[in-house]
């Protein structure tokens, strides 16, 4: 009997390393193995060259990170070492084993003065620490596992964790109006999508088949966080008022790109995944979402 292929999936409980879990019963001919940062801290190089000696490994999926941007323009040795140090030893030890390494980055590498979707060619040029600990991420992916694929990503949201489509809907319950930026612009990413994304490289690619480099990855079609919130309002069918106002409403710690499009043609192409359009990801979203309240 031929040993199934075993997934490791680190940042297990958060939004993206739950998307893995829920999808796992989907895919019986692999072994997965779910860690939190309570079993195992990839900021601990031994920690992690332990786990790795004692478990075999085929593909490993790296969901954990630093994700709390504002917070990362005081705690900047903290988000550094979870989102460039920690990722950096993750992926020296998969590469020794010869392990398959998926990575996500974010749209916040580019500066935010593009006026079309960036392709991954584009020179990066950060404008807060959080992007700054994930560019570096990059690099140190790239030092260590030579055939790493690393994915960028933006507005990401599920149905579990916190995220931007559960903040409106409680808002949007609690507030007969609510007011929301309008001159950002990107394009939200539903975290079932990326991760089954993922599932479908690692199904049609064996370890030694994976085509490594830097990919983006988000939903189809650019908007407004403002135009998000009325999709959001509209879909689950609430009454809240909902108003347009300019970033300068809501100064807050860390400069955020004011256009953070993804250019999503090299992933579809290589790997010929399949990507949603952005509203009908949302809607199956919080379908979801309303059947848990």
């Amino acid at each position: 009997m031929n040993k199934r292929p075993v997934i490791l999936v680190t940042g297990a409980n958060g939004q993206l390393g739950m998307e893995f879990r829920d999808l796992e019963s989907s895919f019986l001919n692999y072994q997965f193995i779910f860690v939190s940062r309570n079993e195992l801290s990839i900021e601990d190089p031994e920690q992690v060259d332990r786990f790795f000696n004692s478990h075999v490994v085929d593909y490993c999926i790296n969901c954990a990170a630093y994700t709390t941007v504002d917070k990362a323009e005081s705690d900047i040795e903290a988000a550094f070492s979870g989102n460039a140090t920690a990722p950096g030893y993750l992926a020296k030890a998969a590469a020794k084993q010869g392990a398959a390494f998926f990575h996500f980055s974010t749209d916040y590498v580019f500066n935010g003065n593009g006026t079309q979707p960036y392709s991954e060619t584009l020179p990066t040029d950060p404008v807060n620490v959080y992007g700054e600990s994930k560019r570096d991420g990059e690099e140190r992916v790239r030092d260590n596992h030579p055939k790493a694929v690393i994915i960028r990503t933006s507005w990401v949201y599920s149905r579990f964790g916190k995220n931007f489509v559960k903040t409106m809907l409680r808002l949007m319950h609690e507030k007969p109006e609510i007011s929301v930026v309008n001159d950002q612009l990107g394009s939200p990413t539903y975290a079932r999508d990326l991760a089954a994304a993922v599932m479908h490289i690692v199904q049609t690619h064996t370890p030694a088949q994976i085509i490594p480099g830097t990919y983006h990855f988000a939903n189809q079609g650019i908007i407004s966080w403002y135009d998000f919130a009325l999709a959001i309002k509209e879909i689950a069918g609430l009454g809240c008022r909902v108003n347009p106002v300019p970033s300068s409403s809501y100064p807050t710690p860390a400069k955020r790109p004011s256009y953070s499009g993804l250019n999503t043609n090299k992933i579809r192409e290589i790997y010929q995944v399949e990507i949603p359009e952005w509203k009908n990801s949302l809607r199956e979203c919080i379908q979801l979402l309303l059947k848990e309240r």
